[in-house]
């Protein structure tokens, strides 16, 4: 293949390799995420960061901690940088679209890298808060390009599971900069620069090693057959699966041909505005999609970040070392328990990687609210009976540490269910034409539900306390029933199958699985890639399953049905 460079690892690996390969660059820039999100956490309590450069608090003599005196210029330090990622994922989705997966993720990398560099040199609050703003937009190109890359490269039957991986580097980078900041922290006896210059340094190692080796790795399949160089395409997603599979991809590739056919009609209505507006009824100017319902979509991923964040995540990151200590443990035994913390939290994700796919993305989100809906409820109730037994220093502690273990329970159930599909799912169900665009909705969800837990939740903790777990315990609840009745599934099934799943005009799911099943049924060749795999398997072939054969009466474009012979004609669709 002379139009791929020769130096693409695409030559050199194939099949689970290649994919193996692919996955350890996404793993790296989700392991410069999860560190980038850690590091801040011990940066804020240095003392020549907090009092010296940044002057938003004084040194307590006694404990030789940072006493904040301005908490809204320490917590617009921290904010300004989800700032930087919404502006960084509309970006990023908006010319990941135009220019591919592989050149946006190197752009963020080079943004992240000034930022980085900026924040280590930074010398008061103005520059760092610059700083963190540019940091924060690379960040938001990886965040919303990486997913994207790597769930158009997998198959369907293992995509949550590589991107469960991947988010098991994510915690291990939480990890290292919780660790590393509580090393550092000794420096000096905390006093040296070198305390919190030091992590944030630290970072540039992953973004320098990604953006070398990013230019040595294929293109998404997808995307190259969106812009036409199908030539390049055909041989990356035969490398990808195979070349004793070759049927199996060839079907693969002719569903995504067959579908990007039908979408381009759409294309004129994929601008972030009409994503958005498309939800909205047809007299306002909603409705612009037609049957592939983009603004469904939208509502459903911005929406399921923002549960994320309020079932309960960031509540016991912020409170958890108040938690401990009402153990009765020390100010520095709380601290290595939180980090011991991490670790089980980074253990947990591995159960998805086993399971999400097993399981499917409802079941994995049920269960886990299951369990931290109960955590978040026991850990409230023995916090309040700790406060209550302040007295007693058996019962405090013990009721105490019964609150701390429920902690590490919940982090144990969002590792292992909600901390992934929130991610993977925007990165799943949205058209080819706007994927990129789509799962940057998502981290415009993730964004709005991190600024809203962060900005809310001090207020929370100091006015009903305890009673904060309570919320999260019922927001746990609730959850359970908006996924069942407006999440469709989305395990094993294609991605080009995502717009049979969505072309129904209703709502709720199990319309939504109705026509699933009636569009499939009536138009067997449109995506032929699970059907092959699936005679593969049973009957021992990989032939070309409907190669080359469009769909027959399924239209994706508003005001169009097609006829039996595949013609546009009529005025409506499904």
């Amino acid at each position: 293949m002379d139009l791929i460079s020769k130096h693409n690892i695409v030559h050199r690996y194939e099949k689970r390799k290649l994919l193996i390969a692919v996955n350890c660059v996404a793993g790296l820039a989700i392991f410069f995420f999860g560190y980038d999100q850690g590091m801040m956490g011990s940066v804020n309590v240095s003392i020549d960061y907090g009092v010296n450069r940044m002057q938003y608090g004084h040194i307590d003599p006694e404990a030789k901690q940072v006493v904040v005196d301005n908490s809204l210029l320490q917590g617009g330090i921290v904010s300004v940088y989800y700032l930087g990622t919404l502006l960084g994922c509309m970006v990023g989705g908006w010319i990941g679209e135009k220019i591919g997966r592989i050149k946006v993720m190197a752009l963020g990398c080079v943004w992240a890298i000034v930022g980085a560099s900026l924040q280590t040199s930074a010398m008061n609050a103005d520059w760092m808060i610059c700083a963190r703003l540019i940091n924060g937009i690379g960040t938001g190109m990886l965040n919303v390009i990486v997913p994207v890359w790597a769930t158009e490269t997998a198959s369907h039957t293992s995509r949550g599971q590589f991107v469960a991986i991947e988010f098991t580097l994510n915690i291990f980078g939480v990890v290292v900069a919780y660790w590393l900041g509580f090393g550092c922290s000794f420096v000096d006896n905390g006093y040296s620069p070198f305390v919190w210059r030091f992590p944030i340094a630290f970072q540039l190692i992953p973004l320098i090693f990604l953006l070398c080796i990013v230019w040595f790795f294929p293109e998404s399949p997808r995307w190259l057959v969106k812009v036409g160089r199908e030539a390049e395409a055909r041989y990356i997603l035969g490398r990808l699966r195979g070349e004793d599979e070759y049927g199996l991809a060839e079907a693969e590739f002719q569903d995504i041909r067959n579908v990007a056919e039908l979408e381009k009609k759409s294309g004129k209505v994929n601008s972030y505005f009409h994503m958005f507006w498309d939800v909205m009824p047809k007299k306002i100017g909603g409705g612009s999609s037609g049957k592939l319902h983009i603004g469904r979509r939208v509502q459903l991923v911005i929406w399921l970040q923002i549960l994320q964040e309020w079932i309960g995540i960031a509540g016991v990151t912020i409170y958890a070392n108040d938690i401990f200590n009402q153990a009765g443990y020390s100010v520095f035994k709380s601290r290595w328990i939180a980090g011991i913390n991490d670790i089980f939290y980074m253990f947990s994700t591995l159960i998805a990687v086993f399971t999400l796919d097993r399981l499917g993305r409802r079941v994995t989100l049920y269960w886990g609210c299951v369990v931290m809906g109960i955590s978040m409820f026991l850990a409230g109730g023995f916090s309040r009976l700790s406060q209550n037994n302040a007295n007693d220093d058996y019962l405090k502690g013990a009721y105490g540490a019964a609150g701390a273990s429920f902690t590490f329970l919940f982090t144990f159930g969002f590792g292992a269910t909600w901390l992934t599909v929130p991610w993977l799912y925007p990165a799943e169900i949205f058209p080819l034409q706007c994927r990129a665009k789509g799962n940057a909705w998502g981290v415009v969800g993730w964004s709005i539900g991190n600024g809203w837990t962060v900005l809310l939740l001090p207020t929370m903790f100091k006015n009903i306390s305890e009673k904060t777990f309570y919320v999260f315990g019922a927001c746990n609840a609730i959850s359970i029933p908006i996924v069942w009745a407006l999440y469709p599934e989305s395990s094993q099934r294609t991605l080009e199958e995502m717009d049979l799943l969505f072309a129904a005009d209703s709502w709720w799911n199990w319309d939504a699985e109705k026509t699933f099943a009636r569009l499939k049924e009536e138009n067997p060749d449109l995506v032929n890639a699970a059907r092959a795999r699936r005679t593969s398997v049973v009957g021992g072939g990989g032939g070309e399953v409907g190669v080359g054969k469009k769909g027959r009466g399924f239209s994706l474009v508003p005001g169009e049905k097609a006829g039996s012979d595949g013609s546009e004609e009529g005025e409506k669709g499904v």
